[in-house]
């Protein structure tokens, strides 16, 4: 089994630049303003538009309203220093990198619609 992830966001513009500037996505075919898949690793985000769902569709929210509540994007990541270091280079506002009880290290951030994002160390990181 593999999982992807569908978000439907506000601006696609806006969303495609945090998911490749601040987490190092990288487009997969084509972008478009109506959808477009991004991929790191094994990891992969559909960007898809708003306005493209019915108005009757259960993911349809109005303008203004947080998107994602209830829902926490974790990614895994082989170096999770790095990735910290990457993220804080793109100015976008993040949690500090931390030592969790668990035993292992993350941050934490928003995307542009709300989408609450995680970023983790794994197991087997040395």
């Amino acid at each position: 089994m593999q999982l992807s992830l569908e978000l439907f966001v506000e601006s696609p513009e806006k969303s495609l630049d945090f998911y490749r500037r601040v987490l190092g996505f990288e487009v997969q075919g084509s972008p478009s303003t109506e959808y477009t898949m991004l991929q790191s690793g094994d990891a992969v985000i559909a960007i898809n538009s708003r306005s493209v769902l019915s108005t009757d569709h259960p993911l349809r929210i109005d303008t203004g309203q947080r998107a994602g509540l209830g829902i926490e994007i974790v990614l895994k990541v082989a170096d999770v220093e790095d990735a910290y270091r990457a993220a804080k280079e793109s100015g976008w506002p993040l949690s500090d990198l931390a030592l969790q009880p668990w035993g292992l290290r993350d941050f934490r951030l928003v995307d542009p619609d709300g989408y609450y994002v995680r970023v983790t160390g794994r197991k087997d990181e040395t």
